[in-house]
């Protein structure tokens, strides 16, 4: 049993935080684990072929198959604006040792070879750990980060919304199945025994730590959880396309804001829109005011950047947009 013991000030100072890190690590441990689940089975499809430039050993005696994951690899996530180069600068300086009493921990049981125990035990290992995970980022995540992003931003904005309707007991309820919540603590079922009473508490929603739950018990000093964000289960769904150019939603609205409301199934920024849409920001910009204006969009704040999500009004006019050209496609 893991206790995260909670005092007033705990709690004042709880946070969000967002970690590229753990995303990439994670990932690591899903293709590493040789059983794919469906919900990420889209991400890995895509992907493969990158997986194939990477250096395998190495990154699978960082992550190794089956094994435990090394905790200083969820170091360094502060806020929701942290950027893997932030937390790839502490990988590198970490201290060797440590480094090495880590990854013994998570090889027991499973074992390395030979040649990556030769690399890890190098001096230099630290750096050249960053450097690949680094290259594994730029490769094979960071392309899909603006859409992992938008889950993430759409986990925080309903959590905060729980919040604010219940209370800090009312967003911590349904993190994790392994997740209790008392006046005192958090208690995770865990078959590590811990009793931890940090200075501030930082949550992490990630996409490919589900289903599970990750404990980080603060090697720089403040804990934090990493639980599975809602909302994955369409991560990787192709986006629907109309049938043809004259889709029903298309007609009523113009082709420009259907396809900004397809897009806007998770929250995304002007400039995610004009990337994914092919239209100027400034065009984006001016859409999404008229749709806010008609009730079809919300936005709030997220760091330095405003998000932008289709209401409830708009998603049951995108699904039956959607089923109106099946219907004509079929007939």
């Amino acid at each position: 049993m893991i206790q995260l013991r909670l005092s007033s000030a705990v709690l004042a100072r709880t946070r969000f935080a967002f970690s590229p890190l753990a995303e990439a690590v994670k990932s690591l441990y899903v293709v590493h684990s040789g059983a794919i689940h469906p919900l990420h089975r889209g991400w890995y499809d895509r992907v493969r072929g990158d997986l194939r430039r990477a250096d395998s050993d190495l990154l699978r005696g960082i992550v190794p198959p089956g094994g435990h994951v090394a905790e200083f690899l969820f170091v360094g996530a502060t806020s929701t604006e942290t950027t893997i180069e932030e937390q790839l600068q502490l990988v590198a300086g970490w201290p060797h040792e440590q480094l090495l009493l880590e990854l013994q921990r998570a090889w027991r049981g499973v074992g390395v070879t030979p040649a990556v125990r030769q690399v890890l035990e190098d001096p230099d290992a630290p750096q050249r750990v960053a450097v690949e995970l680094e290259r594994y980022w730029h490769q094979v995540l960071e392309p899909y980060w603006p859409r992992l992003r938008g889950v993430l931003d759409a986990d925080v904005a309903y959590r905060l919304d729980r919040l604010a309707r219940g209370g800090i007991a009312s967003l911590l309820s349904d993190l994790h199945p392994s997740l209790q919540f008392t006046d005192q603590a958090i208690r995770i079922n865990s078959a590590t025994d811990s009793d931890v009473d940090g200075g501030s508490l930082t949550l992490v929603p990630s996409v490919f730590v589900w289903p599970r739950m990750w404990v980080e018990l603060g090697l720089l000093g403040e804990p934090s959880l990493t639980y599975g964000a809602r909302g994955i289960g369409t991560l990787w769904a192709e986006r629907p396309m109309p049938v043809d150019r004259e889709d029903a939603l298309g007609e009523l609205l113009g082709r420009s804001r259907s396809e900004i409301l397809m897009s806007l199934q998770v929250p995304r920024s002007t400039t995610d829109l004009a990337r994914e849409i092919g239209l100027a920001a400034a065009t984006v910009s001016s859409h999404l005011s008229v749709l806010r204006r008609t009730g079809l969009v919300t936005c709030w704040r997220s760091g330095r950047r405003v998000l932008y999500q289709r209401t409830a009004l708009a998603s049951v006019m995108v699904t039956a947009g959607q089923a109106e050209d099946w219907d004509e496609a079929q007939g």
